[in-house]
């Protein structure tokens, strides 16, 4: 194997092609001082020694990492379409050459499959992975912002032992595993590939066919490949039925064991849907719901909904789910001036009473919620909750009501609504910013006999943090 002396020695020059013998002799004076001369010289004669023994490995090397034929694209950025690698899915990604392009301040790394990465002076210096910088124990950074040269230079790169090693200006120095550089890729398609990796935001759309993906409750709690299916499932579709769970109370709070804790809200971590008097919310009535989504009168509503089956009733109370986001695109193609209206204003709710403590509350949401990139994230939508207070110029007060009815109108068609009816033991979960959930209206005859339901909240930041915990128990994924 060639020495990583010989391999690269070379302090950086504006240059970013292959430097000059001079440029090597200025190099070894910038980087070892007045005495660059003699050391030069010395690295040459080692260099020569290395090639005289090590002759056949140095041109197996040559010929792995021959020069690839060089074709000029065009430059998006400080990324060129011809260096777009996606993230890096297994083995180690070998380092054909990195090298520093210091009039745009990056370090170019060719990769021995033909592709390369452009990398900020500024990122790789934030990122250095050394204890200095990072707290090992914690995988969190500890260098300090304000310490940190935004406008930073760099004095040396050079691999060693398949690292790529960087010298700061302050001879602080820095080293990256290839696999963690080509997975942090700058291209377009390695940060979206990238992105739905860490978040999952790749959906699976769906209308009234749908096939709810259905698994068994005792198997979720005690197996960890059914569970990362479950909430896969739950990430990609948005609802998934588990049969088999005792008939009981406390069911939902056992499962959200299985991923962290609860959402507490003013109903309490868990709460009981059954027909009551003197009723603090429409659910606890035995009346038809309409399709909503749980809690918009808060600004951030619980992301996952849990509704566990300990009695049904005997006539009525089947349930009605529609995909929001389906519907929601469908508005944005039928109807773009609707999706615009309704995703550009904000609309007031407020929800008040007692229940786990007294509360009022109140909020201002989009009906429906969209990213920088216009993609749909969250519906914010329930009737009962929708403020008396509208918060808009009297010209738009029409067009938003038009634009509500419209999508109303189009999330209660039949083609779009998938109805079930829930039998002891089932336990429903769901993504209750994507999906909009009714009820039949159902008949009560005694308190014994009453339709009773047990539900809870979960946030999406826990339930994710647990599905990407199974992916590296199940699978190895980091």
């Amino acid at each position: 194997m060639a020495s990583p002396l010989f391999i690269l020695t070379a302090c950086l020059s504006r240059d970013p092609v292959k430097p000059s013998e001079k440029r090597i002799s200025e190099g070894a004076k910038c980087f070892f001082g007045r005495t660059g001369h003699l050391a030069y010289r010395a690295i040459r004669m080692l260099s020569y020694l290395t090639r005289w023994m090590s002759r056949g490995a140095i041109q197996a090397l040559k010929k792995a990492s021959s020069r690839p034929h060089v074709v000029k694209t065009p430059r998006i950025g400080n990324q060129t379409l011809a260096a777009a690698p996606l993230p890096f899915a297994g083995g180690s990604p070998g380092v054909r050459q990195a090298r520093a392009l210091d009039q745009e301040r990056l370090l170019q790394i060719e990769w021995e499959d033909g592709t390369s990465s452009l990398y900020p002076f500024t990122w790789l210096r934030d990122n250095c992975r050394c204890p200095l910088c990072m707290l090992q124990s914690a995988q969190a950074r500890s260098l300090l912002f304000l310490d940190l040269d935004v406008h930073t230079g760099m004095d040396q790169v050079q691999l060693m032992e398949n690292k790529v090693s960087i010298l700061w200006p302050d001879q602080h120095s820095s080293d990256f595993e290839p696999e963690w550089l080509k997975k942090r890729c700058f291209s377009s398609e390695a940060r979206q590939a990238l992105q739905e990796e860490l978040f999952l935001n790749e959906r699976e759309y769906w209308d009234s066919g749908l096939k709810i993906p259905t698994l068994d409750f005792e198997e979720v709690l005690h197996d960890d490949k059914v569970a990362l299916a479950w909430l896969e499932a739950l990430r990609r579709v948005g609802i998934v039925y588990l049969r088999g769970a005792p008939v009981e109370q406390g069911q939902v709070a056992r499962l959200s064991q299985r991923i962290g804790y609860l959402r507490l809200t003013f109903y309490g971590h868990t709460w009981q849907v059954q027909d009551k008097p003197m009723a603090n919310n429409v659910a606890y009535t035995a009346g038809k719901l309409s399709l909503h989504t749980d809690y918009p009168a808060l600004h951030h509503p619980p992301g996952v909904q849990f509704l566990h089956c300990i009695r049904q009733a005997e006539q009525g109370g089947e349930s009605e789910v529609v995909d929001g986001f389906h519907v929601a695109e469908r508005l944005r193609t039928d109807d773009p001036e609707a999706f615009t209206m309704l995703s550009s204003l904000r609309v007031d709710f407020t929800d008040s009473g007692a229940d786990y403590c007294d509360f009022s509350v109140q909020s201002k949401n989009h009906i429906i919620d969209v990213d920088t990139e216009g993609r749909v994230v969250r519906i914010n939508f329930n009737n009962a909750t929708r403020d008396t207070v509208l918060d808009m110029p009297l010209h738009q007060v029409q067009p938003f009501y038009s634009s509500l009815k419209a999508f109303v109108d189009l999330l209660s068609r039949p083609e779009n609504v998938f109805t079930y009816k829930m039998e002891p033991g089932d336990l429903v979960t769901f993504d209750n910013w994507r999906l909009l959930h009714g009820r039949k209206s159902y008949a009560s005859h005694s308190v014994q006999s009453t339709r009773h339901l047990e539900g809870a909240y979960l946030d999406w930041d826990e339930v994710m943090s647990r599905l990407r915990i199974l992916r590296k128990t199940v699978r190895g994924d980091v």
